[in-house]
């Protein structure tokens, strides 16, 4: 009879457990959105180029490394599904023609990058340390460069200003190179810390 009360307990208690996890993993998700949000609004534009450069990329990278795979993406489609909804959080307000302007396909990636950062870490910002959170973080950038750069070409062509390769390259890539680094080094700073205290995927 004891035996079996205390199988019931512990699985209630599991239960309790999980769905506490759950909870908590959502809401670091959302904390995650939100951040990247805030990153939307710290920008810099360059006079040669629309897309300007953000705090949108260094909240992508750390909340993959730091978050873990399934959760990073959450907090981006969390982000871009509160975009798409009319509420001002990308760089250029909100609306879902956000997603068809030229900085559309940077959007887009958010949320492939920081599952590909999660998966790359692979418990980095727990347990194998800054190095290994860089190259993890590193991993993403290209991602978002690749499906960036490739709207952006789209949209050069609808919009009818010609698409070159070098060009888009030129405008949509090459700018952005160096920050993106230096993001994705303070992102690989700071994920060891938050992994630790965060409900990690």
């Amino acid at each position: 009879m004891r035996d079996g009360i205390a199988r019931v307990l512990g699985v209630e208690k599991s239960a309790g457990s999980l769905s506490r996890r759950i909870a908590l993993g959502v809401a670091a998700a959302t904390a995650f959105a939100a951040l990247t949000a805030v990153g939307a609004r710290v920008q810099f534009h360059l006079p040669f180029t629309p897309v300007p450069v953000t705090g949108q990329v260094f909240c992508v990278l750390l909340a993959g490394c730091a978050l873990g795979p399934r959760l990073g993406l959450l907090s981006q489609a969390e982000y871009l599904a509160a975009g798409a909804a009319g509420l001002p959080v990308f760089a250029f307000g909100g609306g879902a023609h956000a997603l068809v302007g030229p900085t559309g396909g940077y959007l887009m990636a958010f949320p492939i990058a920081a599952l590909v950062v999660g998966a790359v870490a692979g418990g980095a910002g727990r347990r194998r340390g800054r190095g290994w959170s860089f190259a993890a973080c590193l991993s993403g950038v290209p991602v978002i460069y690749v499906l960036g750069a490739a709207w952006y070409g789209v949209w050069c062509w609808a919009a009818g200003t010609g698409v070159e390769v070098g060009r888009v390259i030129g405008q949509a890539v090459v700018p952005f190179v160096c920050v993106d680094v230096v993001k994705a080094a303070l992102a690989a700073a700071a994920a060891p810390a938050l992994a630790r205290r965060l409900p990690v995927d």
